[in-house]
Formats: C-alpha cells, sequence, structure tokens
C-alpha cells in the first residue's frame, strides 16, 4: 500500500513535469493519465457532489461542462487515483462507489421526433443491458424503471448526468413543431428525477440555454439553477490566477514565438479571450477552448467562434430588426436573462446564453444587468460574420476589412466611401425592413471593426450614426444623415465645432459629410472638407 503511494505520488509530479496542452479532451480520465494539463476544479466538484441535489448549469458551448460531468462521473465511480495531487484528495475520506447513469445529448442532429428518440432510446438501452432491465415503454417509463431496478440492484443511490440537455431544442429552433413535440417528452423525461427522488443520490444536468422550469422543469421541484452564482462562477473557464499559476511555461513559450515579451503576451491574450461574467460579482473567465488553442498554435485568433458558426443567432437578430450598436450596452434584468422561452420577443437572452454577449455590469438598484461582447475575438468575428452573412460576395469571397482600414491609414476618404458603396450595392433589399435601423447597422459594423485597428469613437442617435476615427496620421470626423443633402452633414460639423478637440493635434484633420437613402438603401452622396 505505501508502494502503491509513493507511485501515484511520483506519477502525479511527473505529469506535471510533462504536461500538455489539452486539445479536444473532454473526459478526466485520459486528461489525467496521459499527463494533459488539468486545472484544478475538484473543490467544488467536491461541494456540489456532497449535496442531494439536482442541479443546473447553463454555460456556452466548449466552456467545460463535458469535462465536469465526466470529472462527476469519476468521482462517484469511485476512481480515487485519478484524483492524486488534486484538491479533492485532501476532502473525500470515503471514496465510495455510486451507479452513474451518463446521458450525452451531443451525438446526434435530431432532425425528427423518430431520430430523437432512437437517440435517447439507445443510450437507455445500454443501462438496459449493462442492469439485464427489459426495454419496453415509453422513454419516461424505461428511465423511471432503470432508476428504480438499479438501485434495487445496487442497494446504492443513483447519479444522473445530463449533458448538453437542449441541443435538442437548439437544433430544432426554426421548426417549433418539432422542438414542441421534443420538448413533450423531455418534460416527462425529466419529471422522472422527481418521482424517483428518493432513489437519486445526485443529479447534474448542463446546456447551453435555459429553458425556464414552467416549460421543460416544472415537474422537478428541486432542481438549483447555479448558472449564476458566485461560488461556481469559475466551474467552466479559467480564471488569470490559473493561467499564471499553471500555464506560465506556455505563455512565455507563445511570447517566444511571437517575438514579444511575456507581459504583452498576457495583455493580448487577455484582450482576445477573457471578459466573461456569470454573475454580478463574478471574477473575470477565459474562454478555456480559446485560450487553450492559442496557446497550443501559438497564434491569436478566433478559434472558439469559428468552432461554431452561429447562424441561427444572426436569423434572429436580422428577424427583430435589431439596433446592431445596443449590443455594446444592452441592459436586461436578470429575470429577463434567466430563460430564452421569450426569445422570440427578445434575442439577448440567448446572446448572452450562448456566449456572443457576457455581463460587463450591474446595477443593484434597477437590479438591471449592462451586457456586450466579451472580447476582441468577439468583438471582430461576430459583426464581420453578419456581413458576411447579409452581404455576400458576388465572387464567393468573405467580407475584408483589411482594405477599408487600408484607405483610412492612407487618407483615402474617396476608396473608403466607395467601398461603402460597393458593399451596400452588393446588400440584399430585404436585408432589414426598417431603413434607419438598416443604416445604423452597416455602419455601426464598419465602425465596430475598425476600433480594433484604429481609435473610434460612435454615437448613435435617431437614425444616424456618427463617429471620429483617429490613425496616427490622420483624424476623420463623420456626420451622418438620412435622406438629407451631405453637405448639411458637413455644415453641422462645422456649425457646432466638433473638430475644436483636434485643433492643437498634428495630425491631417478630414470632415466627412455623408447622405444615405432610404429609398435605394444606399449612400446618396459624400462631401469632404
Amino acid at each position: 500500500m505505501l508502494l502503491l503511494s509513493v507511485y501515484l505520488h511520483y506519477r502525479y509530479i511527473y505529469s506535471q513535469i510533462m504536461k500538455k496542452i489539452p486539445i479536444g479532451i473532454q473526459a478526466f480520465s485520459p486528461l489525467i493519465k496521459n499527463g494533459f494539463v488539468y486545472l484544478d476544479k475538484t473543490d467544488m466538484i467536491y461541494q456540489i457532489a456532497n449535496n442531494k441535489a439536482c442541479y443546473f448549469l447553463s454555460r456556452p458551448r466548449r466552456f467545460g461542462k463535458s469535462l465536469t460531468l465526466s470529472t462527476l462521473h469519476e468521482y462517484f465511480d469511485g476512481q480515487k487515483d485519478l484524483f492524486v495531487g488534486l484538491k479533492i484528495e485532501h476532502l473525500e475520506q470515503k471514496w465510495e462507489k455510486y451507479p452513474v447513469l451518463h446521458f450525452d445529448f451531443n451525438s446526434a442532429t435530431y432532425t425528427s421526433l423518430a431520430n430523437f428518440k432512437e437517440t435517447l432510446g439507445t443510450q437507455l438501452e445500454d443501462f438496459e443491458s449493462e442492469y439485464a432491465i427489459p426495454t419496453k415503454g415509453s422513454l419516461a417509463i424505461r428511465f423511471k424503471r432503470l432508476i428504480n431496478l438499479v438501485a434495487n440492484q445496487t442497494g446504492k443511490e443513483v447519479v444522473v448526468l445530463v449533458d448538453e440537455y437542449d441541443k435538442p431544442l437548439l437544433n430544432n429552433i426554426d421548426n417549433k413543431d418539432l422542438q414542441e413535440k421534443i420538448r413533450t417528452e423531455l418534460k416527462a423525461f425529466y419529471g422522472v428525477l422527481k418521482t424517483c427522488d428518493k432513489q437519486i443520490k445526485m443529479a447534474f444536468i448542463t446546456g447551453v440555454t435555459k429553458f425556464s422550469k414552467v416549460s421543460l422543469f416544472s415537474d422537478v421541484n428541486n432542481l438549483t439553477d447555479i448558472s449564476q452564482e458566485n461560488r461556481f462562477a469559475t466551474l467552466c473557464g479559467i480564471t488569470e490566477q490559473e493561467i499564471h499559476e499553471q500555464l506560465d511555461d506556455f505563455v512565455q513559450e507563445m511570447a517566444n514565438a511571437n517575438g514579444i515579451n511575456k507581459e504583452d503576451c498576457y495583455k493580448e491574450l487577455k484582450k482576445w479571450y477573457e471578459g466573461y461574467h456569470f454573475s454580478k460579482n463574478a471574477v473575470d473567465i477565459y474562454n478555456p477552448f480559446g485560450l487553450m488553442k492559442a496557446l497550443y498554435s501559438k497564434e491569436f485568433d478566433e478559434y472558439w467562434f469559428e468552432s461554431g458558426t452561429p447562424t441561427f443567432l444572426v436569423k434572429e437578430i436580422k428577424r427583430h430588426n435589431m439596433n446592431l450598436g445596443d449590443l455594446d450596452n444592452v441592459r436586461r434584468t436578470e429575470q429577463q436573462l434567466a430563460k430564452i422561452d421569450n426569445f422570440n420577443n427578445d434575442p439577448v437572452p440567448l446572446l448572452y446564453q450562448s456566449g456572443y454577449l457576457t455581463i460587463k455590469g450591474y446595477d443593484p438598484i434597477l437590479k438591471r444587468y449592462t451586457l456586450s461582447m466579451p472580447n476582441k475575438e468577439i468583438g471582430e468575428a461576430l459583426p464581420k460574420f453578419i456581413l458576411n452573412f447579409n452581404f455576400p460576395k458576388t465572387d464567393g469571397g468573405d467580407f475584408d476589412i483589411t482594405n477599408f482600414i487600408e484607405d483610412i491609414l492612407n487618407g483615402d476618404i474617396d476608396g473608403f466611401m466607395k467601398r461603402f458603396c460597393a458593399l451596400l450595392a452588393d446588400s440584399s433589399y430585404e436585408i432589414v425592413g426598417e431603413a434607419e435601423k438598416y443604416f445604423q447597422n452597416v455602419f455601426y459594423l464598419i465602425f465596430k471593426l475598425l476600433g480594433f485597428y484604429t481609435e473610434v469613437e460612435r454615437r448613435t442617435s435617431d437614425g444616424r450614426m456618427d463617429a471620429v476615427v483617429k490613425t496616427p496620421q490622420y483624424i476623420y470626423v463623420f456626420e451622418f444623415k438620412l435622406d438629407k443633402p451631405a453637405k448639411e452633414a458637413l455644415d453641422q460639423i462645422n456649425s457646432k465645432a466638433y473638430t475644436i478637440p483636434f485643433n492643437v493635434d498634428g495630425r491631417k484633420l478630414y470632415k466627412v459629410g455623408v447622405s444615405f437613402s432610404s429609398e435605394t438603401r444606399k449612400v446618396a452622396e459624400w462631401v469632404k472638407e
């Protein structure tokens, strides 16, 4: 026994010395056994596991939900050896083994009710075969029989784990009839957690979004939602402290590969991948997938965004005729953010829960959150995606902001405006129903992207978007008008003395008046001075 303890101790030390960046590994056992980096969350795992409750956790995709469930699975399976050197090793004394029913909804597309039933039915059948239990009845009846008979056979309470519970619903967000049929099946299925409460040690359900208790979990009266609890805010994702303590060598390697010092590399990683908050007082959280991919590839890029195309979200933004400028500082109450059942009236909860918006502030008096895009990855990738979605290029290529940037950097305002005209000429007339919103959104997207390469100040009000763009050599003051002469926009710049703050600046100053036509939905004219 002593020799085993010594072996496990040195195996843990060796794994920390030879640790590797995990890419695409969502299972706890191979992560530990093969010496990959594991950011120790087992103190929270212990806290969760030792309460007889049914937990619910909402987090964006690829934020570590599957790894969390896999860790719980191994813990309840009594795999003590896997936890040597981790926080839980000093917390747990008994290491009892419990039967675990682990369901994963990631494995199918759910294009029909039959496909949904087959996918869930197959998972039930695997457990029924393991415990020699007959396969008959509805999904809910089989689930109830499974829990009761497994508990009777083993003499232990059953642990239920459900990964990505909402994928069958999200995959059919445009098919309300099929979504409702699947919802009916799931509601009955999850209702079993209440009727079998005495036989269940703990249940843990994860997903991207939160459908309300009324619509899906009304029969689960002991459901504990920890999605916005401060004590579990860091359960999924990576903190600044964890990077410095466990990933510092990889940051140094990335800095060396990019020819920058380590401090600047930390700043860039923070700018690109941090910024998530899952409660009003939570610490900053890094996107784990984006961060790990960056450290592995040693390049800054849009890894998380590119791993899942948010087409359905863009469709919702378009359908709601949403003012995209509001994404910089959108405000919603906790109740409004808590579920997406009403996303047909408001896409913001869906954007928040999917990870494209995050909490940036909280007003305790109004009990209202302020949300914005979390970081450079989302702030740059989402506008580009919306532009490519709404402005398909005739040559099949994607929208390229670099051409606009070159014009601005070179003082070529005419070239800049001609690109705007070309962009609008390629657009669909049906992109947005309301001309003013359409006008605002087009300019918002361009100036949002410019802001990652130049200094941009924007203000949106009453159907116009005004902007100041600063580069090392130039300052541009834009004034926009809807269905009014461009000269009127230029006159307003002069009459209201917008340029006074820049009179002592040594850079060359351009004043640009732009007129947009609501009839043609194109730039009618522009003038510069």
